[in-house]
């Protein structure tokens, strides 16, 4: 089975760090929406969508992203960090609306996070994600398969 995640990781790299830990465990293809917006994913078996929140939703690039490449009756799948470490996977549905997409699942975990005032607190969810939040990352995945 052919795979993908695509992601942003903008301030700590949170999302980075589960996406990473993914690929190299199962040898899959990462791709960065930050810095590239056009793939054709139309060879991809399964395709993932990773994120940190910010505001409630998955960032900008990762939902453009969704909207504009993912190609009609695909598999897919989100991982999401977040301070709140809840499942914030319905902000991108508006984007893979129509698609005919198979969602199998969303995985959603603490991430560390010093946005506006919790800057000053030094943050919260401050080691997170850590090597238990990656191996259940690492289990959500496995059971896709």
């Amino acid at each position: 089975m052919k795979s993908i995640i695509v992601y942003a990781s903008v301030h700590h790299g949170n999302t980075k760090k589960i996406v990473d830990a993914i690929a190299e465990k199962y040898g899959i293809e990462t791709l960065d929406a930050l810095e590239t917006k056009e793939k054709d994913l139309s060879e991809y078996d399964l395709i993932g969508f990773a994120s940190g929140i910010y505001a409630g939703s998955f960032h900008k690039s990762v939902i453009e992203f969704a909207k504009n490449n993912l190609p009609d009756g695909k598999k897919i799948f989100y991982i999401m960090t977040s301070a709140m470490g809840k499942d914030f996977s319905k902000s991108i549905a508006s984007a893979v609306e129509g698609k005919n997409a198979n969602v199998l699942g969303a995985f959603s975990c603490h991430g560390y996070n010093t946005f506006g005032p919790f800057k000053l607190l030094g943050g919260t969810s401050k080691g997170h994600p850590d090597e238990q939040d990656i191996r259940n990352a690492l289990e959500f995945y496995g059971n896709l398969l």
